[in-house]
């Protein structure tokens, strides 16, 4: 596995994070063996990498790492007083017909304690597909941008499945009769989110940061089958 790099400088490397891959190994992924992307990017950049932030296994995308350990708290501080933009894209069962904003707390996984948590998600494309998935003879599906206020664990899987539009190939919030149909008819059961771009002003350097992720292959495809616009 090559990770495609985004951005380098002195102090940080941007890459474009895999579906199903791990950023480190944790708790909660203690069954999972395979190489974390740490363990990628020190064979492929010859250097260790400190992550500031975390994707979830299944999510693609932007994903921003320190070179030195000291600089983590310095970039964290971003994403703690909300001065960081973080955009992401998801494909969702039904029509999002209008923007909205999900206000709905989180639990901690840690200390399952309740914590504020705040979405927008807005409609960007939505398509009928003449393909029956119970209990209906059609099945509907949205384009939506999201930009999560709070940075919850499961934040915008629990968030979309909230609203009664699960994220497609979300195997624990999701609906399964249409992962299933994505398995089905498109070869796919990657979860459909991808951290699009991070906008920012570097910390360090004063630089205006606007960092976007290339789509994965999966993405490109059912796009393509869709017959929705590309937005990169």
């Amino acid at each position: 596995m090559i990770v495609e790099i985004i951005f380098e400088d002195e102090t940080i490397v941007v890459v474009n994070k895999p579906n199903n891959v791990l950023i480190h190994n944790s708790y909660y992924a203690r069954n999972i063996k395979d190489a974390t992307i740490l363990d990628v990017l020190q064979n492929q950049l010859g250097f260790p990498l400190y992550p500031v932030h975390r994707l979830d296994r299944k999510t693609s995308g932007v994903l921003l790492l320190a070179k030195q350990k000291e600089n983590v708290a310095i970039f964290q501080e971003l994403f703690n007083s909300n001065k960081i933009e973080k955009t992401y894209v998801g494909i969702v069962r039904g029509f999002v017909e209008e923007s909205k904003l999900i206000n709905s707390p989180v639990k901690n996984p840690d200390t399952q304690v309740y914590k504020n948590a705040e979405t927008l998600c807005k409609p960007m494309q939505k398509v009928v597909l003449n393909i029956p998935v119970h209990p209906y003879e059609t099945s509907r599906y949205s384009l939506v941008e999201l930009k999560p206020a709070t940075g919850r664990m499961h934040q915008l899987r629990i968030h979309m499945n909230k609203i009664s539009h699960p994220l497609v190939g979300d195997y624990k919030y999701g609906d399964r009769f249409h992962n299933r149909m994505f398995e089905n008819e498109f070869d796919c059961n990657n979860l459909f989110l991808h951290a699009i771009s991070l906008k920012f002003q570097h910390p360090i350097t004063q630089q205006k940061i606007e960092l976007t992720a290339k789509l994965p292959n999966d993405w490109n495809f059912v796009m393509k089958k869709f017959g929705w616009k590309s937005f990169e």
